[in-house]
């Protein structure tokens, strides 16, 4: 007898219903995303993944064929979400001097850095040395966000609200720079100095994009 797929559906009193395929890597792809957030890669379980949407670990497997190319799908997706969301902004009328102020508010970075929080996918993904194929991933993810800011950047430039003699590019990897050692401040920084610290880093970095006052 053939099994029942399970990934399929049935409403009650209906036939079931068969996912696409793609609609069923989107399902693991979004479990997987929250267990990775959550945990972390290497303490993430893929049997977690599964529980999550209701299948065995042999169909997230079918699908992905490992762990490592679970987690890279999911990071991916994370960097398609990033690059879209900036899109959005840039397109969004608000000045890109606004933008920035809240991209390095203290608020922003507690949530990218926040357990469950996308900002994990990243910094896990690039730190994992010893799973090349991992790593590559996260790479590539960062950078596409980079370009993603750059263009973001550009824009301002060409609005005049940034200094136009800066290099949008190394500009883009020093925010990402700030934002990424978030956590290693944290860890390092004595209470009564953090929030001081963190207020003039940002600054800091405006007065580096931003236009010189006449």
């Amino acid at each position: 007898m053939t099994e029942p797929d399970p990934t399929e559906t049935r409403p009650a009193g209906r036939r079931r219903t068969r996912l696409s395929a793609d609609e069923r890597r989107a399902t693991i792809l979004a479990a997987a995303t929250e267990v990775f957030a959550e945990h972390g890669y290497q303490r993430g379980k893929v049997s977690e993944v599964a529980a999550r949407i209701g299948v065995t670990e042999p169909v997230v497997f079918q699908n992905f064929k490992s762990k490592a190319g679970l987690f890279t799908a999911v990071v991916a997706r994370a960097a398609d979400r990033v690059c879209t969301e900036l899109g959005k902004a840039a397109g969004s009328g608000v000045p890109v001097s606004v933008l920035l102020t809240e991209l390095t508010s203290l608020e922003h970075l507690d949530q990218l850095h926040a357990r469950g929080a996308i900002g994990v996918l990243f910094a896990d993904s690039v730190a994992a040395t010893a799973e090349p194929s991992v790593a590559e991933a996260g790479q590539a993810a960062v950078r596409r966000i980079a370009e993603a800011l750059a263009a973001l950047l550009r824009q301002g430039q060409a609005g005049g609200e940034l200094r136009a003699d800066t290099d949008p590019d190394a500009a883009a990897w020093l925010l990402i720079s700030l934002i990424s050692a978030r956590p290693l401040r944290l860890a390092a920084l004595p209470d009564a100095s953090r929030a001081h610290i963190e207020r003039e880093l940002a600054v800091m970095a405006s007065q580096l994009i931003a236009p010189h006052a006449d």
